[in-house]
């Protein structure tokens, strides 16, 4: 479902980055792991940074019983999530146009709790991690009651991406100072064993497939001008 354009989700500063296609909200969603999820709490806002996975129609987060967070959310907290993905430092000629490239995605709702704790855990240990849930021991009746398994349905969002070429103005372009993008790009690095992991144990698949490979975070920058 494409966004509606909400008044609560309707880009005000530069409106012509908002996207209004699901599949630019998929795209951020997919290539992020990382969530600052706001609610507020007795007139005092917090934003706190949260592990999530996008599945299908729905993000899910999960957290201790004990987190307030997770409480307030559990119990029915109007929340706004937002993920943020830098894709690269923009250099103009000026100070004043230098900016950043970057996909943002903001998502308005309820939290409610997962209709299928132990599989919504799966399917976030398995997105987060791919393969690691059948190379660990099962979870336990006990951890299961001790954690919130919420999830967030895609129902009313925003998407802005800001790309392409430094906007200097045609003054600043005759000057003799470089401009352009320097992209961010984020890789993962050798696995280190744990100082206390027993002698002959080798790196398992989920580990080894995430360290062969790395895993650009930013698109392919274009030559000149926006896609």
């Amino acid at each position: 479902m494409d966004s509606t354009g909400s008044d609560r989700t309707r880009v005000r500063r530069i409106a012509e980055l908002q996207r209004f296609d699901r599949a630019a909200l998929d795209e951020v969603l997919d290539a992020g792991k990382l969530a600052h999820v706001a609610v507020v709490d007795d007139g005092q806002p917090y934003a706190l940074p949260m592990a999530y996975v996008r599945d299908e129609d729905r993000i899910l987060l999960h957290g201790s019983t004990g987190s307030r967070l997770m409480r307030l959310l559990h119990d029915g907290a109007p929340t706004c999530v937002t993920v943020t993905l830098l894709d690269g430092l923009v250099f103009a000629r000026s100070a004043f146009e230098s900016s950043m490239h970057y996909r943002c995605a903001m998502i308005l709702g309820v939290c409610s709790p997962a209709p299928d704790p132990l599989d919504a855990l799966r399917i976030m240990t398995d997105s987060l991690l791919a393969g690691r849930w059948n190379e660990v021991r099962p979870t336990t009746s006990k951890e299961l009651a001790g954690t919130h398994i919420l999830q967030l349905q895609l129902d009313e969002w925003s998407v802005k991406i800001s790309d392409g070429d430094p906007e200097d103005p045609p003054e600043d372009q005759e000057l003799d100072i470089w401009a352009g993008v320097v992209p961010t790009v984020t890789t993962y690095g050798d696995p280190r064993p744990s100082g206390d992991l027993r002698p002959g144990i080798a790196t398992p698949p989920s580990v080894r497939r995430l360290a062969d490979r790395s895993t650009p975070n930013a698109p392919a920058l274009p030559s000149h001008g926006p896609p």
